[in-house]
């Protein structure tokens, strides 16, 4: 019988193989679809991954200046160092570990590790690098013949004046991208479009020739023009760091100087602050030391760590609201005019309190002001006054000015992290259950909380002529090549007041400094006006049990033509005295004493005060003795011949400086003379007669700033050498002296 299978089943057996030849064929051709249609893109993603490097090249960012062309924040080129592992054999990577370790200040153990990982072709060492430190490191390779170090070019953020201006520009990450502040907000304009190279590689992953390689260059970032002035920033600054440190600051100070005509700032500062050079660092030598004091629990000490950087890094006048406290005031008063709901000559009588119905509200004046007419109640800061001033506008009328003055929407200033305030409702302020006790409260500043920038942005519109304009930190952006793109005109929100209101308001406010509460903020020969504040923090107060006040002083000048507006708080000082009229008003006093000289703003005496103008000390060296006295005594001042020799050989005060009138000069006729020393008198908290004393009796010379010794409720406040400073006797003691009975009502 054959073994050969029939007809039959050589068909079956044909009909089988075909089949599968046919379902083989077939999911060929399905993943030949699927590999080229369905996921064509993402196979060529791949391939092309495995094909090319890319590379990037980093765009520089733009450079941030000051109004005048001072550059405040600048990009550098700095180098990433780059290991290839491919090209790093071991013995390689231990030469390695030695060199870059002490050339980089890397761990040896992390050198190994990144020169011997071969999953990835190239490992990054350590970024931002400077010049001298990455030449050095090339130095190093090429010296042992080791071809896998190389260098990729990058930037690095530099602040060429520190901590200035620090909580407006704000600073960069590691990825030199905007963390805070005005590098932040325009973070997509300053940064630019980075670029790439992009080469071919072989199967071992290294570069093909240059026939397969194309770069896209980088497109730098613009710069910007800051309406800051670093000269104004600088004298702010100065100024807020001394009264933080003098009057004991708890919970940091905030400052801004602003023309009113365009609500350009001109000045912005919180301090303590940071360097944003250094931006992780904690600034502040008693936040570091809390800090530090819990390491060892990594827990604690990390959130401690974060809580403070946050802490310095924000900036306090556009993100802490606060009860603004009297310097309110200012809307209250600008309200009650434009409403004529109060004239000029309305009066008001105050016994020291006002009952609002079964409540009494005191005056920080017990024994009350009297009858008074609406300036006086101004240049007085008088509570009652201000609660009938109030009631007389009515709840409806008030929130509304009170919302066009902007008080109940951000200001929309050019910064991130603005805060809102928080206020009450037209609701439940017009509520007759409730209204008097709110809208009197309200009316002097309290019940209420606004940030920094928004007070000072109604400021000015109440003494500019009546227009709220929206406060702004930049005025020009510039292309790579210098070019203007695009300048930031003074955007006017609306007219709040008239300008009739606002002269009259500009009338009052000048008072408060010539006769009133502000009597501390005083220069001769500048016409300036403003208002105190001293506000309790009534939350903390409900919430712990505890007393604590936010001091604050507006100074605006001139007066006959405003044209800058100087709001200083100091939040929670620890001293005696916590009233704005005798600490904050003499640090605006300070600032603008510097300021208004530098805006070229010419002063005007009175007659009164062109009696006591300082003298200017004129250079006696070379001359005989008794012709220098002489030439002293004729500018009216004194002086006193030391030593025996027969011409003068050095003088103090020293030729060119400016001395009070009266003021006696040291004419030292020999070298041995030179070295005679006193010790300055410590007078803080004297009265203006033994401060006189003190320092003429030391063989000083004595300067008075402030509201003067003929007042008999000065004490001085500050001095300067301070006490216990030895110097040459003749040296002019400044003495700030502070009314202390000219407290500010809440």
């Amino acid at each position: 019988m054959s073994n050969l299978p029939d007809s039959s089943s050589r068909r079956r057996l044909l009909i089988v193989c075909l089949c599968i030849v046919a379902l083989g064929f077939g999911m060929v051709v399905y993943n030949l679809y699927k590999v080229q249609i369905t996921q064509g893109d993402f196979y060529q993603q791949r391939a092309i991954a495995q094909q090319l490097r890319t590379t990037p090249i980093t765009a520089n960012r733009g450079t941030i200046y000051d109004r005048n062309g001072n550059t405040l924040a600048v990009s550098a080129t700095v180098w990433t160092v780059l290991f290839s592992p491919h090209d790093i054999d071991d013995a390689e990577a231990e030469i390695l570990a030695d060199g870059m370790s002490e050339i980089l200040g890397v761990d040896r153990e992390f050198v190994i590790e990144k020169a011997k990982n071969k999953k990835n072709y190239y490992q990054i060492v350590k970024k931002k690098v400077e010049k001298e430190t990455a030449d050095k490191v090339i130095a190093f390779a090429a010296e042992h013949k080791i071809a896998g170090v190389s260098l990729q070019k990058d930037s690095k953020r530099y602040y060429p004046y520190g901590s200035l201006g620090s909580s407006v520009l704000g600073f960069v990450n590691e990825e030199n991208q905007g963390a805070y502040g005005i590098e932040s907000y325009y973070n997509t304009t300053l940064s630019g479009t980075p670029g790439k190279v992009v080469a071919a590689k072989n199967a071992w992953g290294t570069d093909m020739p240059f026939s397969y390689q194309e770069m896209y260059d980088a497109k730098d970032g613009h710069s910007l023009v800051l309406t800051l002035d670093e000269t104004i920033q600088h004298m702010l600054d100065k100024h807020l760091e001394t009264a933080v440190v003098e009057h004991k600051v708890r919970n940091r100070a905030a400052g801004i100087i602003m023309n009113v005509k365009s609500g350009e700032i001109l000045g912005m500062t919180t301090k303590p602050d940071f360097d944003p050079n250094e931006a992780y660092e904690i600034a502040d030598p008693a936040a570091k030391a809390a800090v530090e004091a819990l390491r060892g629990d990594d827990e604690a000490y990390q959130q401690a760590l974060n809580a403070a950087r946050f802490a310095q890094w924000n900036n306090k006048c556009i993100s802490e609201p606060y009860e603004p406290g009297s310097v309110f005031k200012i809307v209250t008063l600008s309200t009650g005019l434009e409403t004529g709901a109060v004239v000029p000559s309305n009066h008001f009588h105050c016994p020291g309190f006002y009952m609002v119905g079964n409540v009494r509200k005191g005056c920080w004046k017990t024994a009350g002001h009297g009858d008074q007419d609406l300036a006086a109640a101004v240049r007085n800061s008088c509570n009652p006054a201000f609660m009938m001033v109030g009631q007389r506008i009515g709840a409806e009328r008030f929130y509304d000015y009170f919302s066009n003055f902007g008080f109940t929407e951000t200001t929309g200033v050019d910064l991130p992290g603005e805060a809102i305030g928080s206020y009450h409702s037209k609701k439940a302020l017009t509520n007759p259950n409730d209204y008097e006790n709110s809208l009197t409260s309200c009316s002097f500043g309290q019940t209420f909380k606004v940030t920094p920038l928004q007070l000072i942005t109604a400021v000015a519109a109440a003494v500019n002529g009546g227009t709220l304009y929206e406060p702004h930190v930049v005025k020009q952006i510039l292309d790579a090549e210098g070019n203007i793109v695009q300048s930031i005109e003074p955007n006017a929100k609306r007219q709040v007041i008239s300008a009739e209101t606002s002269a009259i308001v500009c009338q009052m406010l000048e008072t408060v400094v010539t006769e009133g509460s502000g009597k501390n903020s005083y220069i001769p020969g500048y016409r300036i006006g403003g208002k105190t504040g001293t506000s309790e923090k009534i939350d903390l107060m409900n919430k712990t049990g505890e007393d604590r006040k936010v001091l604050s002083f507006v100074g605006i000048a001139p007066m006959d033509d405003p044209q800058i507006a100087c709001l200083v708080l100091l939040d929670e000082p620890t001293l005696v005295n916590e009233y704005g009229s005798t600490i904050a008003a003499p640090v605006v006093g300070s600032i603008l004493a510097d300021v208004l000289p530098y805006l070229g703003m010419e002063k005007v005496y009175t007659e009164e005060e062109l009696k006591k103008l300082d003298v200017y000390v004129e250079n006696q060296v070379a001359k005989v003795a008794h012709d220098a006295q002489s030439a002293c005594t004729r500018t009216g001042l004194n002086a006193r011949i030391i030593g025996g020799g027969g011409t003068v050989v050095s003088q103090i005060p020293a030729a060119g400086s400016t001395v009070p009138k009266g003021s006696t000069i040291m004419l030292y006729t020999d070298e041995s003379a030179e070295s005679d020393v006193v010790t300055v008198p410590d007078v803080i908290g004297k009265s203006g007669l033994v401060v006189n004393r003190l320092v003429l009796n030391a063989g000083l010379n004595i300067k008075i700033t402030g509201v003067g010794i003929e007042n008999e409720n000065a004490v001085a406040a500050k001095q300067t050498p301070a006490g216990g400073t030895e110097v040459p006797r003749g040296t002019v003691v400044t003495i700030d002296f502070a009314d202390t009975t000219l407290h500010d009502s809440f």
